[in-house]
């Protein structure tokens, strides 16, 4: 007896066969008894019930495919090793950067139905786009790219032609809203993805990993203190016939990044077209012997070590030979000057000086301390090793007190001086925003009583001295010059020159309080009617000033005016002198 008999079900695919001959078994018997439509009635029914019973099983294995397959949002949204990169923002949330949908337009001509019409169309529509590919795709037998990126607009006005053959791609491209503004700091990324330059190099792993949320990876710098660095140097660079520029604002008591701008500059939404002069950030990748603007350091070992005092007086009135070399002053004084007076009138001879009567290892150990011996440790992969004597010898260690001799990049300069402007603490430069209030501990390399005496001394300098141009008003900017004649072709060229300024406000509350540094420097200006010259006083100072000016009000710092006492056994005051005093009262 078998077990269809006994009413159990055969094994496998038996218990199939034999439910489906028992259906052609009633159909049978419906037929036989007269009744066809009840017949064809069951026949619906079964088909419906297939049918019902294979979409059941796409809808079950959809659903476990998308709840359960494994694949997070992170891998979704980043495409896997895709281009996926999380937008960048500001430190106010100002959006820097972005991957936004562009598609790629592609012609597949086996299914095209006129090629003469699609050829007009398409001319129409993309005016830009090459006759020459557009003819050899349509003539082609395979898929062929056309054009792209293009927006969603224009693949919106392509579709609504309703021509076949054409076929879109979406894909996501970064997109840089500001365009040439902060694009050194900023950088750019390939169509694979990776960032290649600026922040979008430095942080990439970072940026990735957070396309999947989109959460914006966010920077230090300050988009509307920017705008003013970038408005202000590029006027400059450019009346000045500048080979390049730089500036450069930071937050010295966190070493945070507000702005940062290298000249020439470049769009980063078309960084392939640019030059590779373009695309050179000047501020980290580049470095220069940077003149008179290393008095800063000079003068705070001196002070610092107690070689010296603000009113030790050194002979500066006839050059001064080391050697075969005689070191001399840009202008001579026929009297002799305190410390103070060395710093205030940029002097050479002074500088050398302080600097050899503390020592040779002991000015190397300071400079060592300041960063200056290292590629500047900021994110950016860009940061260049500074040029080094060969032996600090008394003539190098003479050179190097006013900043010739030794190269470094700007960004180590900044830190440098940064670090005798905080209270004496070495803090290396960041591209990532701190909590308000933070005061990263760093390492002692000053005193606070020098940083405090260096703050005063860079005050003086733009109330009576070589900073006086930028001087901005109700804003207590002190600051330091620097011009030094550039070395090419193993010499110093007395008309190629590298102006610069350093400057910080406010120099007046508690060496606590937020500072902020503003570096310009002008490479190879050329004196114009306004400048009256090419020095960092007469070029690099004034922007500064203009820079700090529209600043100010962003980073919080308010307007006040001082009561500037003026020595009465002090000399006679030039115009222009007095009229920035008078403006400070």
């Amino acid at each position: 007896m078998s077990l269809i008999h006994t009413g159990l079900p055969a094994p496998g695919w038996r218990w199939i066969k034999d439910r489906l001959w028992g259906l052609e078994r009633a159909f049978e018997k419906a037929r036989a008894s007269g009744r066809a439509e009840n017949d064809a009635r069951i026949r619906i029914f079964v088909i419906l019930a297939l049918f019902g019973v294979g979409f059941c099983c796409l809808a079950v294995g959809a659903a476990r495919l998308a709840l359960f397959s494994g694949l997070d949002a992170a891998v979704v949204g980043s495409g896997g090793n895709g281009p996926g990169r999380a937008p960048l923002a500001d430190r106010r949330g100002a959006l820097l950067a972005a991957d936004l949908p562009y598609y790629t337009l592609y012609v597949d001509p086996r299914d095209v139905w006129d090629r003469a019409e699609t050829r007009a169309a398409l001319l129409a529509t993309l005016p830009d786009l090459s006759v020459t590919r557009l003819d050899r795709a349509l003539k082609g037998t395979r898929r062929t790219f056309l054009a792209g990126p293009l927006s969603p607009r224009q693949r919106d006005r392509i579709h609504d032609l309703g021509l076949p053959g054409l076929v879109f791609e979406q894909e996501p491209r970064r997109v840089y809203p500001l365009g040439a503004s902060a694009a050194h700091l900023i950088g750019f990324s390939d169509t694979g993805g990776q960032g290649l330059a600026g922040a979008e190099g430095a942080l990439n792993e970072r940026i990735r990993a957070s396309a999947g949320d989109q959460h914006p990876t966010p920077l230090s710098i300050d988009v509307r203190v920017q705008a003013a660095l970038d408005d202000e140097l590029n006027a400059a660079a450019t009346r000045l016939q500048a080979k390049g520029a730089v500036g450069l604002i930071t937050n010295v008591q966190t070493g945070e990044i507000l702005a940062m701008s290298s000249w020439p500059h470049y769009d980063p939404n078309h960084a392939g077209v640019s030059s590779p002069d373009q695309l050179r950030n000047r501020a980290v990748a580049s470095v220069f012997e940077m003149g008179s603007t290393f008095k800063v350091f000079t003068l705070a070992v001196g002070l610092d070590t107690r070689q010296i005092t603000p009113g030790t007086v050194f002979r500066t009135t006839r050059g001064m030979a080391i050697g075969s070399r005689v070191i001399r002053d840009l202008h001579a004084a026929n009297h002799d000057m305190t410390a103070t007076d060395i710093f205030l009138k940029s002097s050479n001879i002074g500088a050398s000086q302080i600097a050899l009567q503390v020592g040779g290892p002991t000015m190397t150990r300071y400079f060592e301390a300041f960063g200056l011996f290292q590629a500047a440790p900021v994110e950016l992969t860009e940061s260049a090793r500074p040029i080094l004597p060969r032996e600090w010898n008394p003539n190098t260690v003479a050179s190097a007190s006013f900043g010739h001799a030794i190269s470094v990049s700007p960004v180590a300069l900044a830190a440098g001086v940064g670090s005798v402007l905080n209270g004496g603490r070495y803090l290396p430069l960041t591209l990532q925003p701190m909590a308000a209030g933070a005061r990263p501990e760093g390492r002692r390399v000053i005193r606070e009583e020098t940083s405090q005496q260096m703050l005063d001394l860079m005050r003086r300098n733009v109330l009576e001295g070589s900073g006086r141009r930028a001087n901005a008003p109700g804003l207590r900017v002190g600051g330091k010059t620097g011009s030094a004649e550039k070395v090419i072709g193993g010499r110093y060229v007395r008309d190629k020159v590298l102006a610069s300024f350093a400057g910080v406000f406010p120099t007046d509350g508690a060496l606590s309080d937020d500072r902020y540094m503003v570096l310009i420097l002008i490479d190879e200006p050329v004196a114009d009617a306004e400048s009256g010259g090419r020095t960092g006083g007469l070029t690099a100072a004034p922007v500064a000033g203009k820079v700090i000016d529209r600043a100010a009000p962003f980073l919080g710092v308010s307007r006040r005016f001082e009561q500037v006492a003026v020595p009465s056994a002090a000399p006679p005051v030039a115009p222009k002198a007095e009229l920035a005093a008078l403006n400070e009262r």
